[in-house]
């Protein structure tokens, strides 16, 4: 049985569910980029505000000793839009998640959610002068057996959309 986190503004209801703090493995690969094994923690959160909170921290593990160095962070916020668009099913809502990371790039995700799970389509990918050019962006996030599963499709380095990496997450009780 699942509780609405107490306190959570009713506007994000529909993302109740990713309320918490997420660890888990997955991997990175990229045609320039071989696969690799990496840890990962997300943190989603609220204050009670129309929005959740995102804060993402991926580790690649460098050793059979476990040592890991920090590959990538972001942080950015997720919005259920007040307007439905016509033909959205009942059972699904209008979602946006907007990303910052200090490799240079702003995004906006924008997509649907319903039934435990979340499809995002880059809506706009923002980058500074010497970040890596990306086009374009998609993100499968579920709830599957309890368990937060994701992957993460990029076109960039002049590739088409493929896959880039993926995880599967444990919830962790604080």
């Amino acid at each position: 049985m699942f509780t609405l986190p107490e306190g959570l503004a009713p506007e994000v209801y529909p993302l109740a569910w990713l309320v918490g703090r997420w660890r888990g493995s997955g991997t990175i690969a990229y045609p320039s980029i071989p696969e690799t094994a990496v840890e990962q923690e997300v943190l989603v959160d609220h204050d009670g505000g129309p929005y959740l909170r995102w804060t993402v921290t991926t580790w690649i593990v460098t050793g059979d000793d476990g040592d890991r160095r920090v590959w990538a962070t972001e942080t950015g916020y997720w919005r259920v839009p007040p307007e439905r668009p016509a033909g959205l099913a009942e059972d699904r809502h209008p979602v946006e998640l907007l990303l910052s990371d200090p490799a240079g790039h702003l995004t906006l995700y924008a997509g649907v959610t319903g039934n435990g799970r979340i499809d995002l389509a880059s809506d706009l990918i923002a980058r500074t002068p010497d970040a890596a050019e990306v086009g374009a962006a998609t993100r499968l996030l579920g709830l599957v057996h309890g368990e937060l599963m994701w992957t993460w499709d990029i076109a960039a380095f002049g590739e088409p959309l493929q896959s880039y990496a993926s995880a599967r997450l444990s919830r962790v009780q604080d």
